[in-house]
């Protein structure tokens, strides 16, 4: 298991001392290490609180928006790609315990891994102590980020869509056209392809990022042409 002291730290970082550590030490241990639990588990009953606690700040936080907004928000605030920026600010990476290939092949930097142990981090918390505290914590790590975003964020892909059916366009397709990188950290080349305008392509660490990617390119291309 993580040494002691790293424990330590990171309780300091999140504020919260366990009472019971075997929950904090199988929320940080990867499926490489073939020990008898790992995060998986908690995984799957963090992400469950985390989205429960992020719906209660929003809908607190914005009592006169509609459902719709308030989804988007969620969307954004509970994404993967939001998760491990989070767990990058903590650093959350340097706890986790991995086979020696694992973590020689960068499994502490992985996008999805860091996100995963994270909402594993949360389903530990859950258990060893309560819902409060696990909102508390989130409320503290998401920061001004909850007051900043001003309008309801909407994704790339769902305002393309709209755009295109505003205009009578066929829906617009993405598809996979290469991919590269070890098993592990995998890169997605996918192409985007929007009635009336030449194919473009962008990489992401994941199909999905990869199709957010290229949606924002689209976007930032037509911009430029309309200037």
């Amino acid at each position: 298991m993580p040494q002691q002291n790293s424990l330590e730290q990171l309780e300091e970082i999140i504020g919260y001392s366990f009472k019971n550590k075997s929950y904090i030490e199988t929320a940080l241990t990867h499926s490489s290490t073939a020990e008898d639990v790992n995060y998986e588990r908690l995984e799957f009953l963090g992400d469950r609180v985390l989205g429960l606690a992020v719906a209660e700040i929003l809908y607190l936080r914005f009592p006169d928006e509609a459902e719709g907004d308030l989804a988007k928000r969620l969307a954004a605030l509970a994404q993967g790609e939001f998760l491990a920026e989070i767990a990058r600010e903590m650093d959350l990476g340097r706890f986790i315990k991995f086979s020696e290939s694992e973590a020689q092949s960068g499994g502490a930097e992985n996008e999805h891994i860091l996100a995963d142990v994270f909402e594993s981090m949360i389903g530990a918390l859950y258990l060893d102590s309560d819902f409060q505290k696990c909102k508390a914590l989130i409320e503290k790590l998401w920061g001004t980020r909850l007051d900043i975003m001003v309008k309801p964020p909407q994704h790339p892909k769902t305002r393309l869509q709209e755009w295109a059916q505003r205009k009578n366009l066929a829906l617009p397709t993405y598809k996979i056209v290469s991919q590269s990188g070890p098993d592990h950290a995998p890169i997605f080349d996918v192409e985007l392809s929007v009635q009336g305008y030449e194919p473009i392509v962008a990489q992401g660490r994941s199909r999905q990022i990869a199709e957010k990617q290229v949606a924002q390119d689209f976007w930032k291309n037509l911009k430029a042409k309309d200037k």
